[in-house]
């Protein structure tokens, strides 16, 4: 082995480390889980939206961007598709089992979820279920939080990745987007929610004409 090919292969192996390192460094940014309320959200909606208390952005009726299509398999088994939801008010809200975040806000969805569909308002809830490998530990975590709606399953984060630029798209975990009944982006969230909080985001949308 000659002296002149060790530096090479040195240079390779830290070429490999450095890129291993950028692409872990990319994948951390879209699933870290924790309390998002100093983060600057990057998605701007083209500027119009209006950064609100609790760390809640929302949109004005006519500035509003269009919503990517979200379909798939569900944590159950079943199929999905959010065009389908048109109409109604839609809740999306991203998670994971193994967030802890998700498990403080998870109660709250459950309650408020229920309770609207109840009182027969123009709402659907759909979770984004985020990063868990396995449908057990998702399905564990929907019956003890007593979730009843449906969630997307999408272990590798695809969906998210549907949003466009410049919209207030979902950037962590937990994150919660609520539309409008016209399929459009009204509100986003990037950090877990109370009841209170969740439904400021719903109800002036339920009010729309």
């Amino acid at each position: 082995m000659s002296l002149g090919q060790a530096p090479r292969r040195r240079s390779t192996s830290g070429r490999v480390s450095l890129l291993t390192a950028m692409t872990l460094a990319g994948a951390l940014t879209l699933t870290a889980c924790g309390d998002s309320g100093s983060s600057k959200p990057s998605g701007s909606a083209g500027g119009n939206y209006v950064a609100g208390a609790g760390g809640i952005s929302t949109v004005a009726k006519g500035e509003r961007t269009q919503a990517p299509k979200l379909d798939g398999e569900t944590v159950d088994g079943k199929t999905l598709d959010t065009t389908t939801l048109k109409g109604k008010v839609v809740v999306l809200n991203v998670w994971g089992s193994w967030c802890p975040p998700c498990r403080a806000e998870a109660p709250y969805f459950a309650k408020v979820s229920k309770e609207l569909t109840d009182a027969g308002q123009d709402v659907a809830f759909v979770g984004l279920n985020i990063r868990d490998n396995s449908k057990q530990n998702a399905t564990a975590f929907e019956e003890n939080f007593g979730i009843t709606y449906p969630s997307l399953y999408d272990p590798d984060g695809r969906l998210i990745l549907r949003f466009p630029k410049g919209t207030l798209n979902p950037q962590s975990i937990p994150s919660t987007v609520v539309l409008d009944k016209e399929g459009k982006i009204a509100a986003r969230t990037l950090v877990a929610l109370n009841e209170t909080q969740l439904r400021s985001m719903i109800d002036p949308l339920l009010a729309e004409k």
